[in-house]
């Protein structure tokens, strides 16, 4: 193997995430204890970074576990992080917790999403978004921002389309810029290019209440006003782990707690 050439590419790659973060390098050798001189020779290939070093740069950049491992084998290291599937055997506890999590927020909406944002499991309550959306929008995996923006999805029937664009389009730039992911790139490319509702595409309004952009759903039942929080694993040893995230919705007034818990 060309040693060189890896040197070269693990600190191209370290520079790249080093430029993302907008760091100096006497910033990120601070950060990571070690010396600007180091580091320099790091990036431009004068200098093998050792494994323990990789890993250190890797956390003082927040750099994804799934991209960690990248380093490492640009470095030519083994991977520190396995990458399981939730079926795995292993896996059954966190399978349990996100059982446990999803169905005690009934009668309230909650799923779970990978770092694409797809649907990984959701609960029964999550029938209220899916409802008339198409067989397309579905398989293989619902997509959150394909579900929200498409068309065909819940854009139609969201009583603020042009709030919630707007908001949802920078959470997913902002996501794919720091994280360097081309899937998350590639699918703001998809989402953006989806018909804009009319009016001024400007950025949310002051909120009047205390959540700045409500999601506002027009239903049969009334219009449901909810607000939602995410959860995250911490200190992920896993891959697969570590992009997995719980979004739970709750009711922003008192006609959208009723309708959601039948009472209304």
């Amino acid at each position: 193997m060309d040693t060189s050439r890896q040197q070269s590419r693990v600190g191209a790659l370290l520079r790249e995430w080093r430029q993302r973060r907008r760091l100096s390098q006497l910033e990120l050798a601070l950060l990571a204890d070690t010396s600007a001189r180091h580091l320099s020779c790091v990036e431009t290939g004068r200098a093998r970074p050792s494994r323990t070093m990789v890993l250190r740069l890797a956390a003082a950049l927040d750099v994804p576990l799934r991209e960690r491992n990248t380093l490492l084998l640009a470095a030519d290291y083994a991977p520190a992080y396995r990458e399981s599937s939730l079926d795995d055997e292993e896996m059954a506890s966190v399978r349990s917790a996100l059982e446990m999590m999803l169905t005690a927020h009934e009668p309230y909406p909650a799923v779970v999403v990978d770092r694409c944002w797809n649907v990984v499991t959701g609960n029964a309550a999550m029938s209220l978004l899916m409802d008339g959306i198409p067989e397309h929008l579905l398989a293989p995996r619902p997509n959150v921002f394909r579900l929200t923006l498409h068309p065909e999805g819940l854009a139609p029937r969201l009583a603020n389309l042009a709030e919630v664009r707007a908001l949802t389009l920078d959470r997913l730039r902002h996501e794919a810029a720091t994280t360097g992911d081309a899937e998350l790139r590639a699918l703001y490319e998809e989402v953006s290019a989806y018909p804009a509702p009319a009016g001024p595409q400007s950025a949310p309004p002051s909120p009047a209440g205390p959540v700045q952009v409500p999601l506002r759903l027009r239903t049969p039942l009334g219009e449901l006003s909810m607000f939602s929080t995410m959860t995250t694993f911490g200190t992920p040893a896993d891959v697969t782990l570590s992009e997995l995230a719980i979004e739970l919705f709750y009711p922003l007034d008192d006609f959208t707690r009723d309708v959601l818990r039948g009472t209304g």
